[in-house]
């Protein structure tokens, strides 16, 4: 599309800061309430600039999760083209940079619009359904945050601590570790109960956790993720994002190891990780991989686990593509 004006917004909890430019040219900047009746105000606002559609217009913005709500809701009823953008990434595009406040990052981020107006990718929203699950998905993380906060402590300081100190720090936690307990697996059951309900989530669901290794908290995480497999439909890509694959730095002569990348999705990838050890664990054709690998020809541990999460990755987009579930035994056919 063939955008006029673009408009950067830095966003935060409490604010907004938009910077408007018509082309290369700033025009002004505006702080309003992060509130939908004040967002509302502002595009009137934006009504009365000569030339000014919507139509012809580009909303750029970095994701700051729930933060954004407010003003993705108000654009997207308005059938507003809006372009949502890692924090990283819009940071990295600009090289080094001196100085910052939340007018200055919205006037970057305008300038970052324009200067890449025919790379944008427009956002989409998820389906109502991902937007839940991922809500409680968040909620669950938290809740075991929360309780390993609790335990770890326990733990770590019960041989130092004589017998009955020891049982009274646990006595006094017992009740609040049952209550975080039952709330995690409440909001299993409601994550389990929101798939069921969705004929096309399950489906999916289904799918993705015929893979071994792959459970429930991982398939979710990895729906959530992908958006259902369609912001991200390579297993290669899915990869890179995950940090599970190696990138090479090479430069002359210098020729170094291949490494992943830490600019990665950190949940994902820990997740994942705990799929492959489980996968060692339960699937023999991996168990020998592993085996092999490790045991035999002497690798990295570590080198051959990121192996393996490799090959779940590819065996979870192989099923979705193919639209079956995983087989165990699945013998290609020769012609």
């Amino acid at each position: 599309m063939d955008f006029t004006f673009f408009i950067g917004i830095d966003v935060s909890k409490d604010e907004l800061d938009f910077a408007v430019q018509r082309g290369r040219e700033l025009l002004f900047h505006r702080e309003v309430t992060n509130q939908p009746n004040q967002i509302k105000a502002f595009l009137k606002e934006l009504d009365k600039i000569l030339g000014f559609k919507l139509s012809s217009t580009v909303f750029c913005m970095e994701h700051t999760g729930v933060y954004c709500n407010h003003l993705l809701n108000v654009l997207h009823k308005k059938n507003a083209s809006i372009s949502l953008e890692a924090a990283t990434h819009i940071r990295n595009s600009q090289g080094n940079i001196r100085g910052k406040n939340d007018k200055i990052d919205s006037i970057r981020i305008a300038s970052y619009a324009y200067k890449n107006r025919e790379e944008l990718r427009l956002w989409k929203p998820k389906r109502a359904v991902i937007q839940q699950i991922s809500h409680f998905s968040a909620m669950r993380l938290r809740l075991i945050e929360a309780k390993k906060m609790l335990t770890v402590p326990l733990i770590e300081n019960g041989p130092f601590l004589n017998k009955k100190e020891a049982k009274d720090n646990n006595r006094l936690c017992s009740a609040t570790l049952r209550a975080i307990q039952a709330d995690i697996e409440k909001t299993e059951k409601a994550l389990n109960s929101i798939i069921d309900k969705d004929p096309e989530l399950k489906k999916l669901f289904d799918i993705i956790t015929s893979v071994e290794g792959i459970g429930l908290v991982t398939a979710v995480q990895v729906i959530i993720s992908t958006n259902e497999f369609k912001d991200i439909n390579n297993p290669k890509k899915f990869a890179s994002y995950s940090g599970v694959a190696p990138f090479t730095d090479d430069s002359g002569r210098v020729v170094k190891k291949a490494r992943v990348s830490h600019m990665a999705n950190k949940k994902m990838k820990t997740l994942l990780h705990m799929a492959a050890l489980t996968a060692i664990r339960y699937n023999s054709d991996l168990k020998q991989f592993y085996k092999r690998k490790v045991e035999i020809e002497k690798k990295n541990k570590m080198l051959v686990i990121n192996a393996i999460r490799n090959k779940l990755i590819l065996r979870i987009f192989a099923c979705v593509n193919q639209n079956k579930k995983y087989e165990k035994n699945y013998q290609r056919l020769v012609a």
